[in-house]
């Protein structure tokens, strides 16, 4: 698939997205393709998404400059670093400028995984890879919780004696904060950290708890029924890269990560903080 969204197929994939999809009940993926600005969300996802905007306006700046930065991300893995291999794990929706897109801008010959476990994203992703030319855009069904098996198929599908570059792009939230040692976001880590080939790359980021009008409606959303995302400190994030080379400049807001030059003046400050570490 090229950078052309009108590629996507659409109208065949609808009837498969709409089988089993209840239409009433908010769902989260809807809900961030809502605030990005994409066009995959029915009502009950905009009036969810706009009681968590009424508390914390900020949602709809977080979400679309957090595209920005895994383009940015991609962009200068594949162009500026020579990767040709991505795991992305928690994808989402496809909205515009996916992984595979960016990459593959740069470089035709990359090849993304996309790893994910939710049913309405793997619809989506069906329809995808019915689009791509065969052995360049590939996908996993796994849970984020089981690197191990994530792994395991991963090595199935990818070169792993050539680096690759796993992404864990706004998926960490899903792990609940245990302890002050934050042992399962670690456990998670240390597994992916330990399969990565030498030379290749980690990227992250998360939302942190730095607003309280943030924290607020995060707290409602949770309360909601909806899957958890807990926010946390930028310490706590800048320890998901551990054990890295980290790449300039470091860890840091998401929208001061390696910005475009931008003739209107600053990017938007946004309440995520993220960067990209080497393994050596």
């Amino acid at each position: 698939m090229n950078g052309d969204d009108t590629a996507f197929p659409w109208s065949e994939a609808e009837k498969d997205l709409m089988a089993g999809i209840d239409t009433s009940v908010p769902h989260s993926a809807r809900i961030w393709n809502y605030w990005m600005g994409g066009k995959d969300y029915f009502p009950v996802d905009q009036e969810a998404g706009d009681q968590y905007a009424a508390i914390f306006p900020g949602i709809f700046d977080l979400a679309r400059v957090s595209r920005y930065f895994i383009s940015r991300v991609v962009r200068h893995l594949a162009a500026d670093l020579g990767v040709r291999q991505f795991l992305d794990v928690g994808t989402g929706l496809p909205s515009h400028d996916n992984t595979h897109e960016v990459a593959q801008r740069v470089a035709p010959d990359a090849h993304v995984v996309y790893v994910d476990n939710d049913p309405l994203v793997l619809a989506h992703a069906h329809a995808l890879l019915t689009a791509n030319p065969a052995g360049t855009t590939d996908y996993i069904e796994a849970d984020l919780n089981d690197p191990g098996r994530i792994i395991e198929i991963a090595r199935t599908k990818l070169d792993f004696s050539r680096p690759i570059a796993f992404m864990l792009m706004g998926v960490l939230g899903h792990v609940p904060v245990v302890g002050e040692d934050d042992v399962e976001a670690r456990r998670i880590l240390d597994a992916f950290k330990q399969a990565l080939p030498s030379g290749g790359y980690l990227a992250t980021y998360d939302g942190t708890n730095t607003d309280p009008a943030f924290v607020e409606a995060q707290a409602m959303y949770n309360e909601g029924g909806s899957v958890p995302y807990a926010l946390r400190s930028p310490e706590q994030i800048a320890r998901f890269l551990d054990g890295l080379e980290l790449v300039e400049p470091g860890v840091v807001q998401i929208h001061e990560w390696r910005p475009d030059p931008n003739p209107f003046g600053a990017s938007t400050p946004v309440n995520a903080w993220g960067g990209l570490g080497r393994k050596p």
